[in-house]
C-alpha cells in the first residue's frame, strides 16, 4: 500500500471535526490480543466459541462456560496507536467509539465518548445478588464469596439482548458524525454492522482493514493494517501537517 494512499486517510480523518470510528477485533490485535474466534478447536464438535459464549453454556455448563472466558483476558495488552491515536484526536475534535471490542483497551487508552456495544470484560457482577465484582476477583472464582450466586462478567453472551441505552447510544454517535471510519472488523455481525444505516446523508465513510468488507453504499477502502494508517495520524497530528 502507497505511503500516499495512507496519507490521504489521514488527512480526510484529520480535516473533519466530527468523527465516529466503529472498531472491531483487528483494532486489538498490534497488542496481542486474539479475536476469540482464532480459539475454534479448543474444543470439538458443537462446543465452538458460539457456544461457549452463549446464555446456555453460562446456564447449563458454567465450569465449561467459565474455563472459555478466562482465555479470552489479557490484563497484559496495552493500547496501541490506534487506540491511543483515537482517544488523543478527542482532544481537538468531536470523536465517538462504538466498538465490538470487550477488551476494555478503548477505556484504558482514554476515550471518553466510548460505547462498548458488547460489553467489557473488566466488569463483572454476580447474577444471583447483582453486586459488583472485579475481574481479578472473577479470575480466582466464578462464584461470589458472599452469596454463592455466579459472578459473570458483563457481556453480550449469544441468546442475550442489547440493552435499549447501548443502541440509543450508539446510533446518536453514528448520527453525529462527519466521517464515520470503520477499523479491524469484517463488518458482518449484526447487528453491530447495522449501525452504518444511521448515519448522515452527506456522510463520508472510510473503511480501514485487512480484507475488503461488504458494505452496499459508497466508501473509501484501504487493505491496511490499522496501526499503520493511525502512526501516519500521529506524525501528522504532531507535525500539524494536514495539506
Amino acid at each position: 500500500m502507497s505511503n500516499q494512499k495512507i496519507r490521504k486517510v489521514a488527512q480526510e480523518i484529520l480535516t473533519h471535526h466530527s468523527v465516529t470510528f466503529l472498531t472491531g477485533a483487528g483494532v486489538s490485535t498490534p497488542s496481542g490480543v486474539p479475536d476469540y474466534r482464532s480459539l475454534k478447536g479448543v474444543y470439538a464438535g458443537l462446543e465452538q466459541p458460539e457456544y461457549l459464549l452463549s446464555t446456555q453454556a453460562m446456564e447449563h455448563e458454567p465450569e465449561k462456560f467459565y474455563s472459555f472466558v478466562k482465555k479470552l483476558y489479557h490484563p497484559q495488552a496495552e493500547p496501541n496507536i490506534i487506540h491511543l491515536e483515537i482517544a488523543q484526536l478527542a482532544t481537538s475534535k468531536q470523536v465517538a467509539v462504538v466498538s465490538q471490542n470487550i477488551d476494555g483497551l478503548h477505556e484504558r487508552a482514554g476515550s471518553k465518548q466510548l460505547v462498548n456495544f458488547h460489553g467489557s470484560l473488566y466488569h463483572c457482577h454476580c447474577r444471583k445478588c447483582g453486586e459488583a465484582v472485579s475481574w481479578q476477583t472473577y479470575l480466582e472464582s466464578d462464584r461470589h464469596q458472599g452469596c454463592g450466586g455466579q459472578v459473570r462478567p458483563n457481556i453480550v453472551l449469544y441468546g442475550e439482548g442489547f440493552q435499549q441505552s447501548t443502541i440509543e447510544a450508539a446510533v446518536s454517535a453514528v448520527e453525529q458524525a462527519d466521517v464515520v471510519v470503520i477499523v479491524g472488523t469484517s463488518f458482518q455481525v449484526h447487528p453491530f454492522c447495522d449501525l452504518i444505516e444511521y448515519r448522515k446523508k452527506n456522510s463520508k465513510i472510510i473503511v480501514i482493514n485487512q480484507t475488503p468488507i461488504l458494505l452496499s453504499m459508497e466508501h473509501s477502502f484501504i487493505q491496511e493494517d490499522g496501526a499503520k494508517v493511525f502512526q501516519k495520524i500521529h506524525e501528522m497530528r504532531i507535525n500539524n501537517d494536514r495539506v
